[in-house]
């Protein structure tokens, strides 16, 4: 901190320069620091999320889209029609779409970017979003029909992944390094290691972006971070990766801080088939024992939102759940008492790399131990938590942050690594993959929420936050993560 301190008295002269300088000249370009540098540049062919922080609605788009609350819009689908069996989807594309080399985006594309997406041989990294589907027919130039094999609720968020985006035959085999979409900025230059380029697309179908220029940088060292944003070398910082650092920004008039929530539910996993954590009543202990704000103030500095089931805080069928794990010591030893575990237990607490696993783990540990319940803390790579706990399910508890876009349904899954079972929870989920009515579909998410919740499944953190530092003058910047992305359309600066 003392360190970081210093670095902003030794360079504000230069950074308030480089302010007044900027200020002088017509805003229409942002440069962009992000973390990761993505390691190519087609999201229909890797996991990375550096790639969707890139491209995402930016240079490409899919038939539907995130909206910045999480919920769904139409992109290049301007409209859609389900059958009452919610087995046939009909999407009316939009009129007058082309992709970045000037080819017209028509409903061959469509076909053509599905069936690759759910091909035997399909590199994929989400070719699961895509299994429902039996086949993709065109019906006119502006028109694709959808067949299921079942109903599938989700569909249209599925297809708002950037797993999803359309793609044309001409390009796909050069999408890594030369990506052509049909989004608001077109791809001018990618040099490895520093920077990417992108421009306005002067002939986009929709409302052509305020920007005329974006650039991403990529600074993975936190210190680093923290001087070029000083400095004013970049002018948005997304994913902050020093939260330590953030008071010094807010302090500074010439920055402004945005805090929002991640997809990323932070759990204290539990391992249902390793007692004793078989019995709800040891786990509603060990959710009784957690201080999440103890936890978030010591792991994270005090960035994060505390969450009582799971389910990101931002989406708009959020329910608010905490109340039913307060932290409770004394109600804790009494539940574990009522379970046979007067003088408490061991079980071991294996810990990946992030800091919020590390940091956290600690503190939680010492938070167990003062209601009886002695843990061993053993530090573990990625690779060594994917094979021993992920796969191999060898373990007590475990600390991680789930990131997928509402990935609730997971605890649908019996061999999942918490090997939650609970027949009450799969029939809401299979209800929830019938319904295509959007009340209906909320009612049954809060449902399921609240199943968990009430279940103790796992002891619920806190939603892992999404810390932006930007120049004062920035607009329209996305203050959530409803999914990876640095969606740019419709940022602008103060006049």
């Amino acid at each position: 901190m003392l360190k970081n301190l210093l670095a902003a008295m030794a360079i504000a002269c230069a950074g308030a320069a480089a302010f007044v300088s900027g200020a002088a000249q017509a805003k229409s370009d942002i440069t962009v620091a992000i973390q990761l540098e993505p390691p190519n540049l087609d999201p229909t062919g890797a996991a990375a999320q550096a790639i969707d922080q890139v491209l995402y609605a930016n240079v490409f788009e899919g038939l539907t889209r995130f909206r910045a609350d999480g919920s769904i819009a139409p992109g290049l689908a301007e409209s859609w029609e389900i059958t009452d069996d919610g087995k046939v989807y009909v999407f009316k594309l939009r009129k007058g779409v082309t992709f970045h080399d000037g080819s017209s985006f028509d409903a061959a594309d469509v076909k053509f970017s599905l069936d690759r997406a759910r091909a035997a041989d399909s590199k994929n990294a989400q070719k699961a979003l895509f299994a429902s589907i039996a086949d993709v027919a065109v019906i006119d130039p502006l028109t694709v029909k959808l067949t299921l094999k079942a109903p599938n609720g989700r569909l249209l968020f599925n297809l708002a992944w950037g797993d999803a985006v359309m793609v044309a035959p001409e390009s796909v085999k050069t999408l890594a390094t030369k990506p052509i979409g049909t989004g608001a900025f077109k791809f001018v230059k990618w040099v490895k290691g520093d920077r990417i380029e992108l421009e306005r697309n002067a002939a986009y179908w929709g409302e052509k972006p305020a920007l005329a220029k974006a650039t991403f940088r990529f600074i993975s060292d936190p210190t680093a971070a923290f001087a070029a944003m000083m400095a004013g070398d970049i002018d948005v910082f997304a994913g902050f990766p020093a939260p330590e650092n953030l008071p010094l920004f807010k302090a500074d008039a010439r920055f402004q801080v945005l805090v929002g929530s991640t997809e990323g539910e932070t759990i204290l996993a539990m391992n249902h088939k390793r007692k004793p954590f078989d019995d709800v009543r040891v786990r509603k202990a060990i959710s009784m024992a957690i201080d999440r704000k103890a936890i978030i103030d010591g792991a994270m500095f005090g960035v994060g939102a505390p969450i009582g089931t799971h389910f990101a805080p931002h989406h708009p069928d959020y329910v608010d759940l905490t109340a039913k794990s307060p932290y409770d010591p004394a109600a804790a030893k009494k539940l574990l008492a009522e379970a046979g575990y007067p003088k408490g237990f061991k079980t071991t607490l294996k810990l990946p790399p992030p800091s919020y696993a590390r940091r956290g783990g600690e503190i939680i540990a010492a938070q167990l131990r003062a209601i009886g319940v002695e843990v061993e803390i053993a530090n573990v790579e990625w690779a060594q938590w994917l094979e021993e706990v992920f796969r191999g399910k060898n373990y007590g508890l475990t600390i991680v942050s789930h990131t997928e876009p509402m990935d609730i349904g997971i605890y649908a899954r019996d061999d999942y690594y918490f090997q939650y079972s609970s027949p009450k929870f799969k029939a809401v989920m299979a209800k929830l993959n019938l319904a295509t009515d959007p009340a209906a579909r909320s009612a049954l998410l809060k449902q399921a929420q609240t199943i968990l919740a009430e279940d103790y499944v796992n002891g619920f953190l806190f939603e892992l936050a999404w810390p932006t530092v930007a120049k004062a003058g920035v607009k329209g910047l996305w203050l959530n993560q409803p999914t990876a992305a640095l969606d740019l359309t419709g940022v602008s600066w103060a006049k």
